[in-house]
């Protein structure tokens, strides 16, 4: 299984990004100052948006979920049963994992950012997809949040997940670290050590030499 971005081009106005490069299986880091163009190469290889030239080849038939940062875009629901519902899952054990059980009934806009964020992640963490791809996913979780998701995303044993995000102190396991630099996609190579050692989670990862 594996993303191909084949000399991709995005153009818009007086601002571009390239990118050509392998997303074989594992999890995927992209980094990037804000506005390089990381939720932009997010849509982009969601089939959102069409690159300016290029391809974008997914081999394995897999089967892709995008999570986008602000978590009110994903909403369908008029209350939080009927959202879990609307993702195929069963709200109650849905609403106990993210600490939301005793408002069933409530509609999703009226939570917090950040629990509509926990409540959107533990969605799409469930569905399964081949293809995880997660636009600031980090975003409105308190330091607490944020290590739970590091555990979960670092037990998904199969499948490709690429983080978008700035966040540099809490992170999962990286099998390969990517930045975006000056209008190109820059692969910087695998993480460091040998598989064996772990990175901490609420520690700041070293990156590899480029």
């Amino acid at each position: 299984m594996r993303i191909c971005l084949n000399r991709v081009q995005i153009l818009r106005d007086d601002w571009f990004l390239s990118a050509d490069g392998r997303f074989c299986e594992g999890t995927h880091l992209v980094s990037g100052r804000i506005g390089s163009g990381k939720s932009t190469l997010a849509l982009v290889m969601a089939g959102l948006f069409s690159p300016t030239s290029g391809t974008i080849e997914y081999e394995g038939s897999p089967s892709t979920m995008l999570s986008l940062q602000f978590p009110e875009y994903h909403v369908t629901g008029s209350t939080l049963i009927e959202e879990c519902l609307s993702w195929g899952l069963d709200p109650s054990r849905i609403l106990l994992n993210v600490e939301l059980e005793d408002r069933p009934d409530s509609d999703p806009l009226s939570l917090s950012r950040g629990e509509l964020k926990r409540l959107h992640l533990a969605c799409v963490l469930e569905q399964q997809n081949d293809i995880l791809l997660l636009d600031e996913p980090f975003s409105a979780l308190d330091c607490d949040q944020k290590m739970r998701l590091c555990n979960q995303l670092s037990k998904r044993t199969s499948g490709i997940t690429v983080i978008f995000t700035h966040e540099q102190e809490f992170l999962p396991p990286i099998d390969r670290y990517w930045e975006i630099r000056e209008g190109n996609l820059m692969d910087l190579g695998r993480s460091p050590g040998d598989g064996n050692q772990i990175l901490y989670y609420g520690q700041k990862q070293e990156r590899p030499e480029t």
